[in-house]
């Protein structure tokens, strides 16, 4: 009783210490001259434009970015759109919350300065120059090092470097990579590094990326790299490859080596992300009609994918799943895809498994898996395989499924499934009710 007594009260003096410094908050009266003119909230990084006129960084520079070139106070045109910190202000407003913490005012940090469009310009240009000569790997592995600090330090500088073309300039200086030793891999290291915390990329960023040289340039990190090479590789060719344009296809199937490391980021991943990637930049290459894609479908079949896929879909989280059923698809658009993935135990009964059970991406490509191994071809002895989905609750869950619905297209495979399962249904063993009371566990 006495422990609990004192915990109420214990709880009552709280609150009222609360109510207090609330209290003294309403009767605090935050100079104006401390206030933004746009937010009308204390500045935290105040800035003052070429007019005069000082506001909060955040408040200013939103106001630039929507297309206004006028300082919303005096309408007057801005001489410059970059405005400059104002050190005294700030000052000011830190020692007044120093003055005021009793009234629960915390100090402002001091800001770290923003880069300008200017220095991010001369960084780049001597990035650009020091790559070109390969006498000054050595400057511009260190300035690409300060360039990727600068960017981790804000979102505004990712911004700045973003639109004054970093992309466009250090995909560029891949294309000098064929000239380089191996000892001078660690200056295009860090330039790989670097992209990626640029993604997404613009067009034309992607498309120097993907120039033949820059493509031999990541494939050969992803062959012979540290893990952080390889991962940061792969996402930049899951960009490229996005761009889905066939040549590129072309180009990575004549690079030796580059398929089969694709494949073992699947089989021995880095990391669930880097999985993602390669499986995205896998998805690119086989889902399409194209002769190339139809050389790449076979060499994938041919290195054991789709084997795989099914294994990492027995036990996998819910993206890698849709993505690596997106591929297992592609890959069974062939017919050597499809005659493996009839010959693998696993395919059907995992098939079936991730039918409604993990979202209704992997349910369409699943069906479509389905469709294109037992009901595309008529032609084909497919009655032992039919056999063995009716026997693991293929016709339950897809009679479930055009119940609660899907797209139009998944609904025509569905329905042609359930024709051809309905007529095996009598000749094999009757699934138990109980199988599917769990249905809507999450796999």
């Amino acid at each position: 009783m006495i422990l609990t007594w004192r915990k109420r009260r214990a709880s009552r003096t709280s609150n009222t210490k609360k109510q207090i410094e609330e209290k003294s908050m309403e009767l605090l009266m935050i100079p104006s001259h401390f206030k933004c003119p746009i937010s009308e909230n204390l500045m935290k990084d105040p800035v003052t434009l070429s007019t005069g006129i000082t506001y909060d960084r955040v408040s200013i520079e939103t106001w630039i970015e929507s297309g206004n070139q006028t300082c919303p106070i005096t309408k007057k045109v801005l001489k410059t759109l970059e405005p400059v910190p104002n050190h005294a202000v700030r000052k000011m407003i830190q020692e007044w919350c120093v003055e005021n913490k009793d009234h629960g005012i915390e100090r402002i940090p001091t800001p770290r300065i923003p880069v300008t469009s200017s220095e991010v310009t001369e960084i780049l240009r001597k990035v650009e120059s020091c790559c070109k000569s390969q006498q000054g790997l050595e400057s511009g592995r260190e300035l690409v090092m300060k360039m990727r600090k600068m960017i981790k330090e804000s979102m505004r500088n990712k911004s700045c470097f973003v639109t004054n073309g970093a992309g466009k300039i250090l995909s560029s200086t891949l294309v000098f990579s064929e000239k380089l030793s191996v000892g001078d891999s660690e200056t295009m290291e860090e330039i790989l590094s670097t992209l990626t915390i640029l993604l997404p990329l613009d067009g034309e960023s992607k498309s120097i990326l993907g120039s033949k040289s820059s493509l031999h340039c990541m494939i050969w990190f992803l062959k012979c790299g540290s893990l952080s090479s390889r991962r940061n590789s792969v996402f930049l060719l899951e960009e490229v490859m996005g761009m889905e344009e066939i040549w590129r296809v072309e180009e990575l199937l004549k690079i030796d080596g580059a398929l089969e490391s694709l494949v073992k980021l699947v089989k021995e991943p880095i990391c669930p992300t880097t999985t993602k990637a390669s499986l995205l930049t896998i998805y690119h290459m086989v889902n399409s009609s194209q002769l190339s894609n139809e050389k790449a479908r076979s060499k994938f079949v041919d290195l054991g994918l789709v084997e795989l896929l099914i294994e990492t879909l027995v036990n996998c989280e819910k993206s890698i799943c849709e993505k690596a059923l997106g591929v297992l698809s592609g890959l069974c658009n062939s017919e050597k895809g499809r005659k493996r993935a009839n010959s693998y135990a696993l395919t059907i009964p995992v098939l079936i498994k991730k039918l409604l059970r993990v979202s209704d991406m992997a349910t369409e490509f699943s069906v479509s898996i389905l469709w294109k191994l037992i009901g595309k071809n008529e032609k084909r002895d497919n009655v032992p395989l039919i056999k063995e989905a009716v026997q693991v609750g293929a016709f339950q869950k897809l009679l479930i499924l055009l119940q609660v619905g899907c797209s139009e297209n998944t609904k025509e495979k569905v329905s042609e499934l359930l024709k051809l399962l309905n007529l095996h249904r009598d000749k094999v063993e009757r699934i138990d009710s109980l199988d599917l009371k769990n249905i809507g566990r999450p796999f």
